[in-house]
């Protein structure tokens, strides 16, 4: 029994695991650390585990089941952007997950679901098997490179953002870095600018690009 006094389950294993993971990174996550927070011996575990592995495919499943689903013959663009937008989302709650997502080889149900709801929507739309492999990848280098980005910088929002720039700036000498000077005073440091304002942007640069490689009897939103 845990000191919950629920008993353990497989499922209980995993979100402690992630909530660990979420608190520290997965550098803090091992058998002794999940043991710890479930209050059972580290070897209680491998009742419902085998090994560190099954663990991390659990919970990169555990983090896809939590993204919303494209659905297959809706308007493709309006789907990819609510796929985008929550897997961002998910990603900046469990910023730990952005390099694994894609990293198991033993995928769960609920990452195959997400991948095969993704390729029919845009199979769906018309896209062809190779555009949809090519979409499929630029879509997701953009979100995980978006996710990354984010997670890396060193302010959280417009008001620290504009805190972190002028400091930066501060130590700039008279003429030096013209066009970052450019760019901040006239966007960074703009009233209400937020960096998170790039993602949409960006990912409609994205599919103004494929809607192009549509078939020309498949309408834009189609």
């Amino acid at each position: 029994m845990s000191k919950a006094g629920a008993p353990l389950s497989r499922d209980r294993v995993l979100r402690a695991a992630v909530a660990i993971a979420d608190a520290g990174g997965l550098a803090g996550l091992t058998m002794r650390s999940l043991g710890d927070a479930l209050g059972v011996k580290p070897m209680s575990l491998y009742h419902h585990v085998k090994n560190k592995d099954e663990i991390l495919d659990g919970i990169v499943d555990l983090v896809f089941a939590r993204m919303e689903l494209p659905t297959p013959g809706g308007d493709w663009r309006h789907e990819m952007v609510k796929r985008a937008d929550s897997a961002r989302d998910v990603l900046k709650r469990h910023p730990w997950a952005i390099g694994l997502l894609e990293s198991r080889k033993a995928p769960g149900p609920a990452t195959l679901r997400h991948h095969d709801a993704t390729i029919g929507t845009l199979r769906r739309a018309g896209f062809s098997v190779a555009m949809t492999a090519h979409a499929y990848a630029l879509l997701d280098s953009y979100v995980y490179g978006f996710a990354v980005q984010e997670a890396a910088l060193p302010f959280n929002g417009p008001d620290s953002a504009t805190e972190v720039t002028a400091d930066i700036m501060a130590h700039f000498g008279e003429g030096e870095y013209p066009h970052l000077v450019e760019m901040a005073t006239e966007h960074v440091l703009r009233p209400g600018n937020d960096f998170a304002d790039e993602f949409p942007f960006g990912l409609g640069v994205i599919l103004d690009a494929l809607a192009g490689w549509l078939p020309a009897e498949v309408s834009p939103g189609s």
